[in-house]
Protein backbone atom coordinates (compact mmCIF):
# COMPACT_ATOMS: atom_id res chain seq x y z
CA UNK A 1 0.00 0.00 0.00
CA UNK A 2 1.57 3.31 -1.06
CA UNK A 3 1.59 6.42 1.08
CA UNK A 4 -1.34 7.96 -0.78
CA UNK A 5 -3.57 4.92 -0.27
CA UNK A 6 -2.52 4.65 3.38
CA UNK A 7 -3.33 8.31 3.99
CA UNK A 8 -6.67 7.98 2.23
CA UNK A 9 -7.56 4.86 4.24
CA UNK A 10 -6.67 6.57 7.53
CA UNK A 11 -8.71 9.64 6.55
CA UNK A 12 -11.76 7.49 5.84
CA UNK A 13 -11.36 5.67 9.14
CA UNK A 14 -11.09 8.88 11.15
CA UNK A 15 -14.07 10.36 9.30
CA UNK A 16 -16.13 7.27 10.03
CA UNK A 17 -15.30 7.43 13.72
CA UNK A 18 -16.13 11.15 13.93
CA UNK A 19 -19.37 10.59 12.04
CA UNK A 20 -20.36 7.75 14.35
CA UNK A 21 -19.59 9.80 17.45
CA UNK A 22 -21.64 12.68 16.03
CA UNK A 23 -24.60 10.41 15.34
CA UNK A 24 -24.41 8.92 18.85
CA UNK A 25 -24.26 12.39 20.40
CA UNK A 26 -27.21 13.56 18.31
CA UNK A 27 -29.27 10.48 19.16
CA UNK A 28 -28.56 10.88 22.87
CA UNK A 29 -29.45 14.57 22.68
CA UNK A 30 -32.69 13.75 20.86
CA UNK A 31 -33.55 11.07 23.40
CA UNK A 32 -32.90 13.48 26.24
CA UNK A 33 -35.11 16.09 24.63
CA UNK A 34 -37.91 13.64 23.94
CA UNK A 35 -37.78 12.54 27.54
CA UNK A 36 -37.55 16.08 28.86
CA UNK A 37 -34.72 14.67 30.93
CA UNK A 38 -31.60 15.86 32.66
CA UNK A 39 -29.70 16.53 29.43
CA UNK A 40 -32.27 19.10 28.32
CA UNK A 41 -31.35 22.76 28.79
CA UNK A 42 -34.09 25.39 29.07
CA UNK A 43 -33.24 29.08 28.83
CA UNK A 44 -35.51 31.19 31.04
CA UNK A 45 -35.27 34.85 30.04
CA UNK A 46 -37.11 37.33 32.29
CA UNK A 47 -38.01 40.94 31.65
CA UNK A 48 -35.50 41.94 34.32
CA UNK A 49 -33.35 40.28 36.97
CA UNK A 50 -33.27 42.82 39.83
CA UNK A 51 -37.02 43.04 40.35
CA UNK A 52 -38.23 40.98 43.36
CA UNK A 53 -41.21 39.70 41.35
CA UNK A 54 -38.97 38.15 38.72
CA UNK A 55 -36.81 36.52 41.36
CA UNK A 56 -39.90 34.64 42.52
CA UNK A 57 -40.49 33.61 38.88
CA UNK A 58 -36.92 32.28 38.90
CA UNK A 59 -37.67 30.25 42.04
CA UNK A 60 -40.66 28.68 40.29
CA UNK A 61 -38.59 27.87 37.20
CA UNK A 62 -35.85 26.27 39.30
CA UNK A 63 -38.43 24.24 41.21
CA UNK A 64 -39.84 22.85 37.96
CA UNK A 65 -36.34 22.22 36.65
CA UNK A 66 -35.53 20.14 39.73
CA UNK A 67 -38.74 18.14 39.42
CA UNK A 68 -38.28 17.32 35.75
CA UNK A 69 -34.49 16.98 35.80
CA UNK A 70 -33.70 19.76 33.32
CA UNK A 71 -31.03 22.44 33.49
CA UNK A 72 -32.30 26.01 33.86
CA UNK A 73 -30.23 28.84 32.41
CA UNK A 74 -31.49 32.12 33.85
CA UNK A 75 -30.33 35.16 31.90
CA UNK A 76 -31.81 38.55 31.11
CA UNK A 77 -31.39 42.30 31.46
CA UNK A 78 -31.11 43.85 34.90
CA UNK A 79 -33.82 46.45 34.25
CA UNK A 80 -37.04 45.74 32.39
CA UNK A 81 -36.59 48.66 29.99
CA UNK A 82 -33.40 47.22 28.49
CA UNK A 83 -34.84 45.75 25.31
CA UNK A 84 -31.48 45.29 23.57
CA UNK A 85 -30.08 43.25 26.45
CA UNK A 86 -33.10 40.96 26.41
CA UNK A 87 -32.85 40.52 22.65
CA UNK A 88 -29.18 39.58 23.11
CA UNK A 89 -30.11 37.10 25.86
CA UNK A 90 -32.42 35.29 23.42
CA UNK A 91 -29.74 35.19 20.74
CA UNK A 92 -27.14 34.00 23.26
CA UNK A 93 -29.46 31.12 24.15
CA UNK A 94 -29.68 30.14 20.49
CA UNK A 95 -25.89 30.18 20.14
CA UNK A 96 -25.70 27.91 23.20
CA UNK A 97 -28.07 25.45 21.47
CA UNK A 98 -30.56 25.29 24.31
CA UNK A 99 -33.45 22.86 23.90
CA UNK A 100 -36.27 25.29 24.76
CA UNK A 101 -36.82 28.96 25.57
CA UNK A 102 -39.13 30.41 28.22
CA UNK A 103 -39.41 34.17 27.65
CA UNK A 104 -41.13 37.10 29.34
CA UNK A 105 -40.95 39.77 26.59
CA UNK A 106 -40.23 43.24 27.94
CA UNK A 107 -41.44 44.91 24.75
CA UNK A 108 -44.51 43.99 22.71
CA UNK A 109 -42.86 44.92 19.40
CA UNK A 110 -39.09 44.66 19.90
CA UNK A 111 -39.07 40.96 20.88
CA UNK A 112 -41.00 39.77 17.84
CA UNK A 113 -37.95 39.12 15.67
CA UNK A 114 -36.04 37.20 18.39
CA UNK A 115 -39.11 35.01 18.95
CA UNK A 116 -39.22 34.36 15.20
CA UNK A 117 -35.56 33.34 15.34
CA UNK A 118 -36.34 30.79 18.06
CA UNK A 119 -39.13 29.41 15.87
CA UNK A 120 -36.85 29.24 12.82
CA UNK A 121 -34.42 27.11 14.84
CA UNK A 122 -37.22 24.65 15.60
CA UNK A 123 -36.87 25.27 19.33
CA UNK A 124 -40.00 25.23 21.55
CA UNK A 125 -40.84 28.70 22.85
CA UNK A 126 -43.07 29.38 25.84
CA UNK A 127 -44.07 32.99 26.48
CA UNK A 128 -44.77 33.96 30.10
CA UNK A 129 -46.27 37.00 31.81
CA UNK A 130 -46.46 39.40 28.87
CA UNK A 131 -47.43 38.98 25.23
CA UNK A 132 -45.55 39.94 22.08
CA UNK A 133 -46.96 40.99 18.71
CA UNK A 134 -46.69 37.53 17.16
CA UNK A 135 -48.50 34.19 17.27
CA UNK A 136 -45.66 31.82 16.41
CA UNK A 137 -44.88 30.78 19.99
CA UNK A 138 -45.89 27.35 21.31
CA UNK A 139 -47.65 28.34 24.54
CA UNK A 140 -48.48 31.41 26.63
CA UNK A 141 -48.76 31.29 30.43
CA UNK A 142 -49.81 34.49 32.14
CA UNK A 143 -52.21 36.28 34.41
CA UNK A 144 -55.40 37.57 32.77
CA UNK A 145 -54.20 41.14 33.03
CA UNK A 146 -57.32 42.86 31.72
CA UNK A 147 -59.42 40.96 34.27
CA UNK A 148 -56.91 41.85 36.99
CA UNK A 149 -57.19 45.53 36.08
CA UNK A 150 -60.97 45.23 36.24
CA UNK A 151 -60.70 43.68 39.73
CA UNK A 152 -58.57 46.64 40.79
CA UNK A 153 -61.16 49.08 39.47
CA UNK A 154 -63.95 47.38 41.40
CA UNK A 155 -61.89 47.27 44.59
CA UNK A 156 -60.99 50.95 44.36
CA UNK A 157 -64.40 52.05 43.10
CA UNK A 158 -66.22 50.46 46.02
CA UNK A 159 -63.72 51.86 48.53
CA UNK A 160 -64.38 55.34 47.11
CA UNK A 161 -68.13 54.92 47.33
CA UNK A 162 -68.46 55.18 43.56
CA UNK A 163 -67.44 58.83 43.32
CA UNK A 164 -64.34 61.01 43.22
CA UNK A 165 -61.15 61.46 41.22
CA UNK A 166 -58.42 58.91 40.57
CA UNK A 167 -54.93 58.76 39.11
CA UNK A 168 -53.58 55.86 37.07
CA UNK A 169 -49.83 55.23 37.37
CA UNK A 170 -48.71 53.03 34.48
CA UNK A 171 -45.43 51.23 33.82
CA UNK A 172 -43.50 51.68 30.54
CA UNK A 173 -44.85 51.85 26.97
CA UNK A 174 -45.25 48.58 25.03
CA UNK A 175 -45.34 46.35 28.11
CA UNK A 176 -48.34 44.25 27.12
CA UNK A 177 -49.11 42.87 30.60
CA UNK A 178 -49.18 46.23 32.38
CA UNK A 179 -50.95 47.96 29.48
CA UNK A 180 -53.64 45.28 29.78
CA UNK A 181 -54.09 46.07 33.47
CA UNK A 182 -54.44 49.76 32.73
CA UNK A 183 -56.97 48.95 30.01
CA UNK A 184 -59.05 46.73 32.29
CA UNK A 185 -58.99 49.36 35.03
CA UNK A 186 -59.92 52.22 32.73
CA UNK A 187 -62.76 50.39 30.98
CA UNK A 188 -64.29 49.13 34.23
CA UNK A 189 -64.17 52.52 35.94
CA UNK A 190 -65.86 54.12 32.93
CA UNK A 191 -68.51 51.42 32.65
CA UNK A 192 -69.32 50.55 36.27
CA UNK A 193 -68.44 53.73 38.18
CA UNK A 194 -69.70 56.76 36.22
CA UNK A 195 -69.25 58.93 39.31
CA UNK A 196 -65.48 58.44 39.25
CA UNK A 197 -63.24 60.50 36.97
CA UNK A 198 -59.76 59.44 35.91
CA UNK A 199 -57.96 62.76 36.23
CA UNK A 200 -54.72 61.63 34.58
CA UNK A 201 -52.65 58.60 33.70
CA UNK A 202 -48.97 58.44 32.88
CA UNK A 203 -46.08 56.04 32.31
CA UNK A 204 -43.03 55.78 34.57
CA UNK A 205 -39.45 54.84 33.68
CA UNK A 206 -39.82 51.31 35.07
CA UNK A 207 -38.11 51.89 38.43
CA UNK A 208 -39.43 52.43 41.95
CA UNK A 209 -37.77 55.85 42.13
CA UNK A 210 -39.10 56.85 38.73
CA UNK A 211 -42.60 55.84 39.79
CA UNK A 212 -42.26 57.79 43.03
CA UNK A 213 -41.28 60.92 41.13
CA UNK A 214 -44.04 60.50 38.53
CA UNK A 215 -46.73 59.87 41.15
CA UNK A 216 -45.47 62.81 43.22
CA UNK A 217 -45.75 65.09 40.18
CA UNK A 218 -49.30 63.89 39.53
CA UNK A 219 -50.32 64.39 43.16
CA UNK A 220 -48.93 67.92 43.06
CA UNK A 221 -50.78 68.72 39.85
CA UNK A 222 -54.04 67.18 41.04
CA UNK A 223 -54.50 67.93 44.76
CA UNK A 224 -58.16 66.89 44.53
CA UNK A 225 -57.17 63.23 44.02
CA UNK A 226 -59.23 60.72 46.00
CA UNK A 227 -57.87 57.43 44.68
CA UNK A 228 -54.85 55.94 42.89
CA UNK A 229 -54.08 52.68 41.09
CA UNK A 230 -50.56 51.55 40.09
CA UNK A 231 -50.11 48.69 37.64
CA UNK A 232 -47.13 46.59 38.88
CA UNK A 233 -44.65 46.13 41.71
CA UNK A 234 -42.14 48.96 41.05
CA UNK A 235 -44.94 51.34 40.06
CA UNK A 236 -47.01 50.36 43.09
CA UNK A 237 -44.17 50.73 45.59
CA UNK A 238 -43.06 54.05 44.10
CA UNK A 239 -46.59 55.44 43.99
CA UNK A 240 -47.23 54.44 47.60
CA UNK A 241 -44.02 56.16 48.71
CA UNK A 242 -45.22 59.31 46.94
CA UNK A 243 -48.56 59.13 48.76
CA UNK A 244 -46.67 58.82 52.05
CA UNK A 245 -44.41 61.76 51.23
CA UNK A 246 -47.46 63.92 50.47
CA UNK A 247 -48.98 63.03 53.85
CA UNK A 248 -51.93 61.32 52.13
CA UNK A 249 -51.46 57.72 53.34
CA UNK A 250 -54.85 56.47 54.51
CA UNK A 251 -56.58 59.51 52.99
CA UNK A 252 -56.17 58.69 49.32
CA UNK A 253 -57.71 55.30 48.57
CA UNK A 254 -54.93 53.22 47.13
CA UNK A 255 -54.81 49.92 45.19
CA UNK A 256 -51.71 48.31 43.70
CA UNK A 257 -50.98 45.42 41.36
CA UNK A 258 -48.38 42.87 42.55
CA UNK A 259 -47.03 42.86 46.07
CA UNK A 260 -44.14 43.82 48.30
CA UNK A 261 -43.52 43.70 52.04
CA UNK A 262 -44.06 47.49 52.19
CA UNK A 263 -47.45 47.16 50.50
CA UNK A 264 -48.47 44.27 52.77
CA UNK A 265 -47.70 46.53 55.73
CA UNK A 266 -49.80 49.26 54.10
CA UNK A 267 -52.79 46.89 54.00
CA UNK A 268 -52.27 46.08 57.66
CA UNK A 269 -52.17 49.72 58.76
CA UNK A 270 -55.11 50.74 56.57
CA UNK A 271 -53.12 52.81 54.05
CA UNK A 272 -53.83 50.42 51.17
CA UNK A 273 -57.30 49.18 50.24
CA UNK A 274 -55.86 46.02 48.71
CA UNK A 275 -53.63 44.46 46.10
CA UNK A 276 -54.20 42.41 42.97
CA UNK A 277 -51.55 39.73 43.41
CA UNK A 278 -50.24 37.43 40.72
CA UNK A 279 -48.56 34.11 41.42
CA UNK A 280 -45.06 34.52 39.97
CA UNK A 281 -43.92 31.21 41.46
CA UNK A 282 -46.59 29.43 39.43
CA UNK A 283 -45.84 31.43 36.29
CA UNK A 284 -42.17 30.38 36.42
CA UNK A 285 -43.05 26.79 37.26
CA UNK A 286 -45.70 26.45 34.56
CA UNK A 287 -43.42 28.06 31.97
CA UNK A 288 -40.72 25.42 32.48
CA UNK A 289 -43.19 22.56 32.93
CA UNK A 290 -44.84 23.47 29.62
CA UNK A 291 -41.47 23.59 27.88
CA UNK A 292 -40.70 20.08 29.20
CA UNK A 293 -44.03 18.79 27.87
CA UNK A 294 -43.26 20.25 24.45
CA UNK A 295 -39.83 18.57 24.46
CA UNK A 296 -41.56 15.27 25.25
CA UNK A 297 -43.76 15.65 22.22
CA UNK A 298 -46.88 16.39 24.24
CA UNK A 299 -49.38 19.07 23.26
CA UNK A 300 -50.12 21.32 26.24
CA UNK A 301 -52.79 24.03 25.98
CA UNK A 302 -51.60 26.99 23.95
CA UNK A 303 -53.08 29.51 26.38
CA UNK A 304 -52.57 28.81 30.06
CA UNK A 305 -54.24 31.34 32.39
CA UNK A 306 -52.68 31.75 35.84
CA UNK A 307 -55.25 33.15 38.30
CA UNK A 308 -54.50 36.31 40.27
CA UNK A 309 -55.79 37.05 43.79
CA UNK A 310 -57.52 40.01 45.38
CA UNK A 311 -55.79 40.54 48.73
CA UNK A 312 -57.37 42.78 51.38
CA UNK A 313 -57.26 43.00 55.14
CA UNK A 314 -60.06 40.42 55.25
CA UNK A 315 -57.95 37.60 53.76
CA UNK A 316 -54.38 38.82 54.29
CA UNK A 317 -53.61 36.47 57.20
CA UNK A 318 -54.72 33.47 55.15
CA UNK A 319 -52.75 34.55 52.05
CA UNK A 320 -49.62 35.01 54.16
CA UNK A 321 -49.81 31.32 54.99
CA UNK A 322 -50.68 30.04 51.54
CA UNK A 323 -48.96 32.50 49.17
CA UNK A 324 -46.05 34.07 51.06
CA UNK A 325 -43.78 34.10 48.00
CA UNK A 326 -46.41 35.80 45.83
CA UNK A 327 -46.78 38.47 48.52
CA UNK A 328 -43.06 39.12 48.49
CA UNK A 329 -42.61 37.84 52.05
Amino acid sequence: MNRYNLFFTLLLAVSAVLFTLGVIKKVRHTQAKSAGGQHSVIAVIPKGTINMWWDVVRQGAVKAGEKYGVEIRWNGPEVETDREKQIQAVRDALVQNVDAVVLGPNDFKALVRPIEEVHEKGIPCVIIDSAADTNIYDAFAATDNIAGGADAARLLGKAMGGKGNVLLVKYVPNSASTDGRAQGFRETIQKEFPGITILAEDYTDGTVEGARQKASDLLTRFPNTNGLFAVNQPSAVGAYKAIQAHGQAGKIKYVGFDSDSLLVQAIEDGSCVGLIVQDPLQIGYIGVETAVKLLRGEKPPRDIPVPSMVVTIDNLAEKKKTHAAALGL
